[in-house]
């Protein structure tokens, strides 16, 4: 088991980090060379700038077992058909039941602003939301 971040936006790379150290798992951070993070405790995979080259980066480097921590459905969708167990920034995590839904959601919302529509944005992030994910990633690496 090893633990990928798509940093791209990551709020919880520092819980991530934190629970890695916990318990003895090897983590990457993978970033493209706009947003380059370096952590201690982690290996930086950096990548050169283009659409979603950190994303398939990380896809072509997850396998069965590891924990991918996105907010970007095709990217998990990716990691779950390697065997990967995927949750977000929130702690909600990915399955084969709720991707193809959380897909079609996006793929909605997308024409809605190419048609000149508006979508709101997420909320400030708050303290419930890092316990949330905490407790997540933590019951997932319990179970493995």
């Amino acid at each position: 088991m090893r633990i990928l971040i798509d940093a791209d936006g990551c709020p919880v790379v520092d819980i991530v980090l934190k629970a890695a150290r916990k318990n003895d798992t090897e983590c990457h951070i993978f970033c493209d060379t706009c947003h380059v993070f370096e952590k201690e405790g982690a290996e930086t995979h950096v990548v050169p700038k283009g659409a979603d080259s950190a994303d398939f980066a990380l896809a072509n480097f997850a396998k069965r077992g590891d924990i991918v921590i996105t907010q970007d459905y095709g990217l998990a969708s990716m990691c779950l058909s390697r065997g990967a167990i995927c949750i977000n920034q929130d702690g909600c995590e990915y399955t084969e039941d709720n991707i193809d839904g959380l897909l079609f959601a996006r793929h909605t919302a997308k024409k809605v602003r190419n048609a000149g529509g508006r979508i709101k944005g997420p909320s400030k992030r708050t303290k419930e939301q890092d316990i949330s994910f905490s407790e997540k990633l933590n019951e997932i690496m319990a179970r493995m």
